[in-house]
């Protein structure tokens, strides 16, 4: 059984107030397949790029045991590009540029070899193609995990609200979740995102942590306070790989380990933020993450006597 991430493989360049870059790897599959790779070794991925994409770097994905059969090449085109600013706080960004090129088309090819997949996780694309994804295959994965962005709310509500029915998990900021529910509290707008289809519900708050929602239940996990962040694109990305990645490890679903898995995507995403784009992905050790992980469990560590 395997794992299929579906997202973007990209070119991204990027400016914070630490410094910038040229165009370097990005896209969300890029980010979450590695995280993924750090706790589970069968992850695919599904995605599109121009021929302009060097061999060098889909060999970076081989040698993180990422299988790329379902990486499409398109010859003659250019692959996706975003450029974006980041402000003092690191929380708000300008685009700069956007230039869609093979994305504009793309069509989801799920190669006869991913038909086992078990964990799906959907990342940020139009609705219609993360539905379309679902569709393509057999038979319904054991997990199905779905990101979306308040794009997708402004525009396609409608197709979103569809694909949000067909998934188990769904993670958003907490903008977004407000911006969905139209309530301002969290816990009243995990309330009526839990109705509209998913079982469970990832509210992720930057800096501030994220809450797992799951009908009467709720899991508050910190973020980790660090001394530099360098570039916070792709953290949520990695997030994703990283929560997704520890589940198909684990292979029991259930709220404990969904917990966890929370702790295991939010230390991944740590990393992340370390380093511009995903050079501090490429070569962590097991020790790094597992000192990494005790640190969150560290941070929030206590006991009360009666």
């Amino acid at each position: 059984m395997s794992l299929i991430i579906i997202g973007t493989v990209a070119f991204d360049a990027i400016e914070t107030p630490f410094g910038k870059t040229d165009k370097i790897v990005g896209g969300a599959a890029t980010y979450a397949s590695l995280a993924a790779s750090y706790f589970y070794n069968k992850a695919k991925i599904v995605a599109v790029v121009g021929d302009d994409f060097p061999q060098s770097d889909i060999d970076i994905f081989t040698k993180h045991g990422i299988d790329t059969e379902g990486l499409q090449i398109k010859a003659g085109e250019k692959s996706f590009f975003w450029s974006g600013k980041y402000h003092n706080d690191m929380n708000s960004r300008d685009t700069l540029i956007t230039e869609l090129n093979v994305l504009e088309n793309f069509d989801p090819i799920i190669p006869e070899s991913y038909q086992d997949c078990e964990y799906l996780m959907l990342g940020n694309l139009t609705p219609q193609v993360q539905q379309t994804v679902i569709k393509r295959l057999k038979n319904r994965p054991k997990l199905i995990v779905m990101d979306t962005m308040n794009f997708w709310m402004d525009i396609m509500m409608d197709d979103l609200l569809e694909t949000i029915k067909l998934v188990d998990v769904l993670t958003i900021n907490d903008a977004e979740a407000r911006q969905l529910s139209g309530e301002y509290s969290l816990v009243k707008a995990a309330k009526k995102i839990l109705e509209m289809g998913p079982k469970y519900l990832i509210i992720k708050k930057g800096e501030h942590g994220a809450l797992l929602f799951h009908e009467d239940q709720i899991f508050s996990a910190p973020a980790l306070p660090l001394a530099e962040v360098f570039d916070p694109t792709g953290a949520g990305d990695t997030f994703a790989g990283g929560f997704i990645g520890y589940l198909a490890k684990v292979g029991t679903i259930n709220f404990n380990n969904m917990k966890n898995a929370i702790i295991y995507g939010s230390a991944l995403a740590s990393f992340c933020v370390e380093k511009f784009g995903t050079e501090k992905l490429l070569n962590l050790s097991e020790e790094e993450v597992a000192a990494r992980i005790q640190q969150f469990v560290s941070l929030s560590a206590f006991n009360i006597e009666a």
